[in-house]
Order: structure tokens, then sequence, then C-alpha cells
């Protein structure tokens, strides 16, 4: 996708992809720097490690805790997180104004809080995250513990195994946002929903999966007449931002939806 809209824009740049683990990071980031690279992407397990690597993290990517992308400016480095940017513009681009809203948010991961996190530094009011109780429930309690010390957001962390709870929040939720991997395949039979008579028609619901680009939680949605949107929003955006980050140019985002043959 970064190739097709450097070519696009006539760039000078490459972007490419090299196999890096916690226990080469250090020497990829020193060689980044010595290579005067403009920066790069970061996948896990990278993206907690990366943070004790930069000279600077923006306020969502301290919240969150990680990382994706990384900017090096004669050597010195900024850490962004495109995750949660790029899921909040989709929802903005779609003429939805999260601010002064409640949001239901389900999972703990990097994708989930980094949405978590850009949310409540646009304003959003209240997150109701949801996570079940697992090894990433401790992770969603320190989210919130982050998020409600450093914004006017409130946020609290229910297992999603209390169906009476989410069955109460979503009855008052503005969106639902899928930050869990329920819907990509192979689980793309299933949907985090059950009861699809929680899903009102006033609630804008919004997902993280792209693969397949029609979830099973995005056609209840849709069956129940909620505006979506889907996963390649957030894939599209948060690459358009770093984009953005790297070159200092506008992403040609039309060009990449047709040349990726992503849906408009």
């Amino acid at each position: 996708m970064q190739n097709k809209a450097l070519e696009k824009a006539g760039l000078p740049f490459t972007y490419m992809a090299f196999e890096v683990d916690n226990s080469t990071f250090a020497g990829a980031i020193e060689g980044l720097k010595a290579l005067k690279m403009r920066g790069t992407g970061v996948s896990m397990p990278n993206k907690q490690l990366a943070c004790e690597f930069v000279d600077e993290l923006t306020p969502a990517a301290k919240l969150v805790g990680a990382i994706n992308t990384i900017v090096n400016d004669d050597g010195y480095l900024r850490g962004y997180n495109t995750d949660g940017t790029g899921h909040i513009r989709a929802i903005k681009e779609s003429g939805f104004d999260i601010r002064g809203k409640t949001m239901v948010l389900l999972g703990a991961g990097g994708a989930s809080t980094a949405i978590g996190a850009q949310a409540a530094i646009e304003g959003i009011k209240e997150i109701k995250l949801f996570n079940r109780n697992d090894e990433f429930f401790q992770k969603a309690l320190d989210f919130a513990k982050r998020v409600n010390e450093n914004t006017d957001c409130v946020v609290t962390v229910t297992d999603l195994a209390d169906q009476q709870a989410f069955a109460d929040a979503l009855a008052t939720a503005d969106i639902l946002t899928n930050g869990t991997k329920v819907g990509m395949k192979p689980l793309d039979n299933e949907s985090i929903v059950s009861d699809v008579s929680l899903l009102r028609p006033e609630l804008l619901v919004t997902e993280c999966v792209y693969n397949p680009h029609m979830t099973k939680l995005l056609q209840q949605a849709q069956q129940a007449g909620c505006k979506t949107i889907d996963g390649y929003g957030m894939l599209l955006w948060q690459g358009a931002e770093q984009f953005k980050l790297w070159t200092g140019k506008d992403f040609p985002l039309e060009y990449v939806k047709q040349v990726m043959g992503f849906a408009a």
C-alpha cells in the first residue's frame, strides 16, 4: 500500500519489510539512524519495546504504551501510534462527531487501546471497555487508569462474560467498536455480539477487522439499521497518517483504494 502511494506521488522512497524481533530491535534502530532512513513502521512483537528507543512519544502513544510508527529527524526519533488516529479519522470522515459521546470498546489489545486513547484525546466522553478475563485484562485496567488520570474521558473496564453489563452499556452507547479478532478469518462466522436485538439503529458500529471485508458483526449491524464503518477505513487512514508523517505529503487515498481493490 505504501509503495503504491509513493509511486503515485513520485517520491524517491521505498517501503521495505524486515524481520526483526525483540532481541535484534536495538540493532535495527541503530541501523535506521546510521542509514539515515526517514522512518519505519513497527509491528508485533516490537510495538511496546519500541517506546524505549525513541526520543519523544505523542500523547496517544504514551497512553497506549506502544507505537507502530517511528519518524527519524536527523537522528531524533519520534514515536507515533497511527492505529488510533486512523480509526478515529475514518469515523470523522463518515460525518460522525465523537465529542461528548459514549463508546463501547471491545478488546484490550494494541489496536483497541490505540483507538481508545485517540478517542479520549479527541473528546469522547466515556469509554466502556469490555475484555475477557484473560492475560489482557490487567492491561485493560492499566490503560483505563492512564486515560482517567490524563484526560477528561472516563474509562471503565468490565469482563466481557458479564452479558448483562454488556447489554446495559450498549443500551446507552453511541458507538460500538470491535477491537478483537472475532470476525477475522478463520473466525469469520463468529460475532462478538450474540444478541442482535442490542444493536439499535442509532448505534454506529465500527470494525478493526478487514479480512473479511464484511464481518458477521457488520452484517448484523446493517440488518439492524445501524451505520457501519469497516476495517478498511482504519487500514487506509492509519497508512495515510504514516505516509504524511514520513513524507510531509498527502496520501493519494482514492488511487490506493482503486489499485488495492478496496471498497469505496
